[in-house]
């Protein structure tokens, strides 16, 4: 051990040693060199954006700049069908000529879809079930049912339609809800021979609306114009369904009581 510890202290291994160390980075710089020499290290052409464009757009653009693509399509129902959403590499990024981009573009034909169950549930949890299966709610009406905001029916394209029924993915379905008011039925007032105020200021907070109203002969002061004649839905009952609308034809009577 003696001599070795000697020959630790000498020159030529000092010499020796410092040569070693000279050579591992002469080794390591050459080899980094080389690689990025191979490699065309920091050299290349930037991916152009091409987010946004229709699809003709983007594959001219890559091919005018001598570089190859590959497209997939995914469906987005509030952007046009060919417009690219997504693309790979980032625009910027510096890569060698010839190398393959990888775009995503809207589909031109929506997928299909099954219509969840959503008839017998509130408003809020169908209207949130619908658009996790990318449908939207259209049109909603009301009809007589004890459960407010219940979705009783369906309907796509003004046809009732059930679940499990395929649906184009973004399309829009209308739904009949409850009213909260049920069917109960309600006795119609006799109207005739009353001012049409007089019946307006009598049926508020009631389950009865008046629809249309008809006059007969000249009408200067429809307020003041007295009812002669309204409409039944039930011409052998005084009762209707709440929420039935009644049609009215009025008449101005002179406060004389002539014609």
């Amino acid at each position: 051990m003696s001599k070795f510890g000697a020959y630790l202290k000498t020159k030529s291994f000092r010499n020796t040693l410092l040569m070693a160390i000279a050579s591992v980075i002469l080794v390591v710089l050459v080899a980094f060199f080389s690689l990025g020499f191979y490699t065309d290290h920091g050299a290349g052409i930037p991916v152009p954006i091409l987010k946004g464009l229709s699809v003709d757009e983007a594959t001219n653009k890559l091919k005018d700049e001598g570089f190859n693509y590959e497209i997939d399509s995914v469906f987005v129902s509030d952007k046009p069908p060919g417009t690219i959403v997504e693309q790979d590499p980032d625009p910027g990024t510096n890569v060698k000529e010839a190398r393959v981009i990888y775009l995503t573009m809207v589909s031109r034909l929506a997928p299909n879809v099954a219509l969840p169950s959503i008839e017998q549930t509130p408003y809020i949890t169908a209207a949130s079930l619908l658009a996790s299966y990318g449908l939207k709610v259209g049109d909603t009406t009301y009809s007589p049912d004890i459960a407010r905001d219940m979705v009783l029916e369906v309907k796509f394209g003004g046809q009732p339609v059930k679940a499990g029924t395929k649906i184009p993915k973004g399309s829009k379905l209308d739904l009949v809800l409850g009213d909260g008011a049920g069917a109960a039925e309600v006795v119609v007032p006799n109207f005739v021979n009353q001012e049409l105020d007089e019946v307006r200021f009598s049926i508020k907070g009631s389950r009865i609306t008046i629809g249309t109203i008809e006059g007969k002969g000249l009408i200067t002061d429809s307020g003041s114009a007295t009812i002669i004649a309204q409409s039944v839905i039930k011409p052998d009952s005084t009762k209707v369904n709440s929420g039935i609308r009644i049609d009215l034809i009025i008449q101005q009577v002179k406060k004389n009581g002539g014609n």
